[in-house]
């Protein structure tokens, strides 16, 4: 029987190890480029040691330098892990056909799939539009998921208690509309048990809407399919097929999943 790795939160971490992967993170979250002094400030690594690693990184092509040597963006080797965790992730291989189904049904709306990562969605899965006004996304990318319908979706799927203990406070306030208090989140959180939906108006980007629904593939649902539609092209009629939409793609990766187990 092959041995278990221990992942208890009683295991202590390897120093060295956890350090490196706290630099790649760092690196990541600054949209893949951050300098050595930024690293070390936001850290808390002495740059004796942080250099060290850096320099580990790049020769192993994880990392990329400037001439400089002091500003530092994801290499290769990152790129290729991401791709292998995308073509080897099960949801993103039974959501797949039915994302082209939901861009070819909507007429060419923007479809995407993210998954709940701490108090940030990640994109794992996108459709682009086929209208000329589009939205800027990307596989890989991280948003606020009290600012998003894909996000609000799936803390809907939490406790209130769950939610609070989940995302950094105080909220970030992306756009003028943005929700940053408490008390009208899990309001709206409640709203969204209720419907079955989340909503997203104007909070993460100005001039878009995007409608969200979970996919209940676990308990609780980590993932959640949408569209994102320019607030200038949205009428009832529109909504109202968007939504029959979700809920249509819903089925079918449940249906998909049935079929499967």
């Amino acid at each position: 029987m092959p041995e278990k790795v221990d992942v208890s939160n009683a295991f202590q971490p390897v120093k060295s190890a956890d350090r490196t992967l706290e630099v790649l993170e760092a690196i990541a979250v600054k949209n893949g480029r951050a300098t050595l002094p930024e690293l070390a400030r936001e850290l808390g690594i002495p740059k004796s040691s942080l250099h060290g690693i850096l320099k580990t990184l790049v020769k192993r092509q994880w990392v990329e330098s400037d001439e400089t040597g002091t500003r530092f963006a994801l290499g290769l080797r990152a790129l290729l892990i991401g791709v292998s965790f995308i073509e080897s992730d099960d949801v993103v291989a039974q959501v797949a056909p039915v994302l082209d189904w939901l861009s070819t049904e909507s007429g060419g709306e923007a479809v995407h799939l993210a998954r709940l990562d701490g108090p940030n969605i990640v994109y794992l899965a996108k459709r682009e539009s086929k209208h000329a006004l589009r939205m800027y996304s990307a596989v890989g990318r991280r948003l606020p998921a009290h600012a998003t319908a894909l996000g609000k979706v799936l803390l809907a799927q939490r406790t209130d208690g769950e939610v609070v203990d989940l995302l950094d406070w105080p909220l970030e306030k992306i756009t003028s509309s943005t929700i940053t208090s408490r008390d009208v989140l899990l309001k709206e959180l409640q709203q969204i048990r209720e419907r079955g939906y989340a909503e997203d108006r104007e909070e993460n980007a100005e001039g878009l809407r995007c409608f969200a629904v979970a996919l209940q593939v676990t308990k609780p649902a980590q993932d959640a399919i949408s569209f994102s539609i320019p607030v200038f092209r949205i009428n009832s009629e529109l909504e109202e097929s968007a939504l029959m939409l979700l809920r249509q793609a819903v089925e079918r990766v449940h249906l998909g999943y049935r079929i499967s187990g």
